[in-house]
């Protein structure tokens, strides 16, 4: 648990009025409901029910690829694998029996060296599509651009830009999140000193997740990782009582995002350990993770904008 010393009470305004984080985090639900125009807009660059898809990210926007393919196949549009950029199995699909009828890239960034690098070795004659926030960047030249700029951030931590582009990719699947953006809202808007507290001290923290929810489990423990150097962990649920739930106990917490398998909660519990679950949809949950980062942080005293060894995008020599 965090000591003694380090578990401040500061409020979320005064949070949200010194961080770029915050700022960016308190944005989400009104760009979201922005991201339904922008998928109208962009129809004819994203796929199409029955394409075989690859989707390519590195990090967080390799979280929300996932995200993607799982929702796309679950809905029956079409085999949707998601890639990390730094593959090297890419340069070579044919080789490996790989066909796709789109290509789609995340990248908040449009630097990053991997993903660069990536594209330049796609067939040149299959469509490609990438969703970036940053201007007049390397990355919009190599393929068709959706440059959603007004989600860009200043926090080396991506929060926003990510979300944002799940909900454009949701919305293009025919998903209505009016219901998403409203319990995203509620979130935000939910200032009770005590509804984090307990999840606030846990000495680790473990996410859990089923279909598309798995991938917002890796993103959440990473969010904790990058911001506040968090002990944190994340599985599927359905592995997590294959040898995962053994550092479950108590001052520990386990993280269920969206339902769960049955029994999963109570195993938890009977291990001693804080169980962290709402009847939310996974990603307006991903948003009170967001501010449980920023809480962390200010226990700590750790800028969030600026987590150590990161920066805004990987370049490599």
């Amino acid at each position: 648990m965090l000591p003694e010393a380090n578990r401040i009470s500061i409020p979320a305004s005064h949070l949200a009025a010194g961080s770029h984080l915050a700022r960016e985090v308190a944005t989400q639900p009104d760009d979201w409901a922005r991201a339904a125009a922008t998928a109208v807009a962009h129809r004819h660059l994203l796929p199409v029910s029955g394409e075989r898809v690859a989707v390519l990210g590195c990090g967080t926007s390799l979280f929300m690829a996932r995200a993607f393919a799982a929702l796309r196949e679950s809905a029956g549009q079409g085999l949707t694998d998601a890639w990390p950029a730094g593959d090297p199995r890419l340069r070579d699909l044919a080789g490996i029996g790989r066909g796709y009828d789109r290509y789609l890239v995340i990248c908040r960034s449009g630097t990053t060296t991997e993903v660069l690098d990536a594209i330049s070795v796609l067939p040149e004659e299959i469509p490609r599509t990438v969703i970036s926030s940053s201007p007049a960047t390397p990355v919009l030249e190599l393929a068709d651009p959706i440059l959603i700029d007004e989600v860009d951030e200043r926090s080396v931590v991506q929060t926003r830009f990510a979300t944002t582009t799940l909900a454009l990719l949701r919305w293009h699947l025919g998903e209505d999140l009016r219901p998403v953006i409203e319990q995203a809202r509620a979130v935000l808007a939910d200032h009770d000193p005590d509804a984090l507290n307990v999840i606030r001290h846990a000495e680790q923290i473990t996410f859990v997740g089923m279909d598309f929810a798995a991938a917002l489990a890796d993103e959440a423990a990473l969010k904790l990782r990058e911001s506040c150097r968090s002990w944190t962990e994340s599985y599927l649920s359905t592995e997590y009582r294959h040898g995962p739930i053994s550092i479950a106990g108590p001052g520990r917490a386990v993280w269920a995002l969206g339902p769960q398998p049955p029994g999963l909660t109570d195993d938890v519990r009977a291990t001693g350990a804080h169980v962290e679950q709402h009847d939310i949809d996974p990603m307006a949950e991903l948003v009170r993770v967001h501010r449980l980062c920023l809480l962390r942080a200010a226990d700590l005293g750790l800028d969030a904008d600026h987590p150590r060894n990161l920066t805004r995008s990987v370049i490599l020599s």
